[in-house]
């Protein structure tokens, strides 16, 4: 006791000098993450905003890729249905299977008469004209499944992944629920109309979003304008493909009861944008309307990069541990479509824990960055730390304690 007594003036003469000169301690955190991002087209005043164009649809939305910001739409959580949308998701759980090691491009996968009869030639769908009881290369199917939109070749992919058309549509459903479409519910793999097989324009957005940033290489044959099988020529149904140099994806969907859908990505430069009209009136209406929106979003919004990935966002106070400040960011560059002339307007803040108390792993979520525009917030992101912070000795923590305790209010 006596020796801590002799030792307590030193750690409060030590826990005051912690104290800054404005009265507030090192732990309290910025109001704004330093650096502040720096405009690429900086503007002297905001330009104007023309409004987004109105699709003839029964609902549609247009978000950016990377920052998952809605910039317009309408009933877009609202239950549709998906049509042949939904080979999005049936070409997403093959990719993911793909990417698992469970099933291989070179395998001959066998067309049942159910996938014949389902989805082939004699049916009013899309087929890719699979032959019953052949073999097929899985890769050739799944080119069927998304440049031909072939229900037959859905079915059979579908079979040979689960065994069953419903048993995979319980995969789809597993996956839908890990992404988050909380909007969605499937019961086939091709999309004819089941009154238990819906989607929501969001969902289909943010599948198309997931698709994009899982499998890319598999994407890729969402760009693909034809495929011949059997000798038959069939072309992709976006016509957007041959509109725009920028598109590249994604699907077009009909039935007489969902109307004609298209869910479209383009990207220029280094902003996506990903459209979704849905019931539309005809196949030139949706396509129209896509573009239409593509062109409105890449024209009055601009795309920055506000925070680099694994770069410090700030740099705080870290108490208890062997050092004593730790630096957080960001997972993921963090890109914004902002308003033209508005970048100036942006306002970052972060929701951190007081007092930030070590160990911390590197790695670790420590707080959330929101970005704000007037009264909306654009993006959150969670904040990581950089760094492993350990534990520190004895003397620090007792010495942290002291300093918290003294600077409190």
């Amino acid at each position: 006791m006596k020796a801590f007594s002799t030792l307590l003036p030193l750690l409060l003469a030590a826990a005051m000098a912690a104290v800054t000169p404005t009265g507030t301690t090192a732990q309290t955190p910025a109001a704004t993450p330093s650096p502040r991002p720096t405009p690429s087209t900086p503007h002297a005043r905001p330009a104007p905003i023309a409004t987004a164009p109105k699709p003839v649809a029964s609902a549609w939305l247009l978000i950016d890729h990377d920052s998952d910001q809605v910039l317009a739409g309408e009933n877009h959580d609202v239950r549709v249905e998906p049509a042949s949308i939904t080979k999005v998701m049936t070409s997403y759980v093959v990719s993911a299977e793909l990417a698992a090691g469970r099933i291989s491009r070179d395998d001959q996968v066998h067309i049942s008469e159910n996938a014949w009869r389902g989805g082939g030639a004699g049916t009013d769908g899309s087929t890719s004209f699979l032959p019953v009881g052949g073999k097929v290369r899985l890769d050739d199917l799944l080119h069927g499944l998304i440049v031909q939109s072939g229900n037959d070749a859905s079915i059979a992919l579908a079979e040979h992944v689960a065994g069953s058309e419903g048993a995979f549509a319980e995969l789809m459903n597993g996956y839908a629920e890990r992404l988050g479409l909380t909007g969605t519910h499937f019961v086939n793999a091709h999309g004819l109309p089941d009154p238990e097989h819906y989607t929501t324009a969001r969902d289909i957005a943010r599948l198309s979003q997931a698709l994009i940033r899982d499998f890319p290489e598999d994407y890729a044959y969402y760009a693909e304008k034809e495929f011949t099988f059997n000798g038959i020529r069939q072309h992709n149904r976006n016509t957007l493909l041959w509109r725009d140099p920028s598109v590249d994806g994604v699907k077009t969907g009909h039935t007489s009861t969902a109307g004609y859908c298209l869910a479209a990505s383009a990207k220029r430069d280094e902003r996506r944008l990903i459209s979704v009209v849905m019931g539309s009136s005809s196949e030139k209406q949706r396509a129209d309307d896509s573009q239409a929106l593509l062109n409105w979003g890449f024209g009055m919004f601009e795309g920055h990069t506000l925070y680099p990935a694994e770069q410090p966002v700030s740099v705080h106070r870290i108490w208890h541990g062997s050092s004593d400040s730790l630096a957080l960011g960001l997972t993921e560059p963090l890109r914004l479509s902002v308003p033209r002339g508005r970048y100036a307007d942006l306002k970052p803040s972060m929701d951190l824990p007081e007092p930030l108390l070590a160990p911390v792993s590197k790695g670790q979520t420590i707080g959330t960055l929101r970005v704000r525009l007037d009264d909306q917030v654009l993006v959150e992101r969670p904040l990581i730390a950089l760094a492993d912070v350990p534990a520190g000795g004895f003397f620090t923590r007792v010495w942290d304690d002291l300093t918290l305790w003294w600077t409190s209010d």
